[in-house]
């Protein structure tokens, strides 16, 4: 009984010698090879302040900083030692904490992301659960303006895990929350997402919230795709369910914009643009209901893999489903709205004959 007991202390001593030999030469060396990989494969210049070892075998990764596109806090990974004698790369228990990366898009559409130099056939990787812990992603768009349109999503967290049971199912909860910012790191909306999807046979099931977003803080996205006036704040709260079974995806959708508020313009910034009597762009004048909010439920049919819309399918969608709030309407209201329209549209020449009017005295 003591000859066992002194094998198994043997045993753990020797374990833990090795423990202690990984991890100080992690932290010798480990850093350095990590770094020169990055620069490898991403053609940018990398640091790593610290790579440690804890038990049973997890890695733990301080302080990476990837040029000016990414600063991690912290990562840790616990990767499966059976499977790598195999030739595959399983990890289970990926968590990166504090994350803050950095994304431009220039004025071509091109993302500064770095395109990898393909050489052979990557290796098998599996995540088996995936963290992500309060991180910030910092989108400069000089597309849509030349300075640069900037949004900050904050406070995002992330979590990704296979579904447990059945054992052959390869479905994944998904739950993902933000927070979204101006340039001026002033909170203008929320935004939640979460479900399980199960890709390879194109089945899911989700919901996606969106709550007291000011959408003026977007307005360089929707210009004036709904209103000609310009919005200096609504609030958007949208609820949209996500629906798939062999790749047939539906979306129904929720869509709430209300304390819709204009900016003040004078007659010639209203004459700008020539006047169009178009349904979408007057939408918010002719089909919100009496308190002035606009309420729109609709779906959206398309595929799992390829859920493109085009800008036509959406107008389509946005008449049909503003259509509906007629129903709620009166005939008076809604014959003032319209008769209100058309007389902004009979003011045009007497705005313009009162401004050239004003200019000759």
């Amino acid at each position: 009984m003591k000859k066992k007991f002194k094998v198994i202390i043997l045993i753990l001593a020797v374990l833990f010698v090795i423990f202690i030999t990984a991890n100080i030469l992690l932290g010798v060396y480990a850093p350095r090879i990590v770094e020169q990989q990055i620069q490898q494969n991403l053609k940018l210049k990398a640091s790593l302040k610290k790579i440690s070892l804890s038990p049973p075998f997890t890695i733990t990764l301080e302080n990476l900083e990837i040029g000016n596109l990414a600063s991690i806090k912290k990562i840790s990974l616990s990767p499966n030692l059976i499977a790598l004698l195999f030739g595959k790369i399983v990890i289970h228990g990926l968590n990166i904490i504090d994350p803050v990366i950095n994304l431009m898009q220039s004025a071509d559409g091109t993302l500064n992301l770095p395109v990898l130099d393909p050489q052979g056939k990557p290796p098998e990787i599996y995540l088996t659960s995936l963290r992500v812990q309060n991180a910030k992603v910092v989108f400069t768009d000089k597309k849509i303006i030349p300075e640069g349109f900037q949004v900050i999503v904050n406070k995002l967290n992330i979590k990704v895990a296979k579904v447990s049971l059945p054992l052959t199912s390869l479905a994944t909860n998904f739950d993902i929350s933000a927070q979204l910012l101006n340039s001026s790191g002033k909170a203008f909306g929320n935004i939640a997402f979460d479900g399980w999807l199960d890709y390879p046979a194109k089945d899911m099931d989700a919901k996606l919230e969106v709550k007291n977003m000011d959408i003026a803080n977007l307005a360089p996205y929707y210009g004036n795709f709904i209103s000609k006036k310009k919005i200096a704040s609504a609030m958007l709260n949208l609820d949209s369910v996500f629906k798939a079974k062999n790749n047939a995806l539906n979306i129904l959708t929720d869509f709430n914009l209300s304390k819709i508020i204009y900016e003040k313009t004078d007659e010639l910034e209203k004459l700008e643009e020539p006047p169009a009597l178009n349904l979408v762009s007057n939408a918010l004048d002719l089909f919100t209901d009496a308190d002035g909010n606009l309420s729109l439920q609709f779906q959206i049919d398309t595929q799992l893999d390829n859920p493109a819309l085009s800008r036509e399918k959406i107008l389509k969608m946005i008449l049909k489903a503003a259509a509906k709030n007629l129903s709620r309407q009166s005939p008076e209201q809604l014959v003032d709205k319209v008769n209100n329209i058309i007389e902004k549209y009979k003011d045009v020449g007497k705005e313009l004959k009162n401004i050239f009017k004003n200019k000759g005295n």
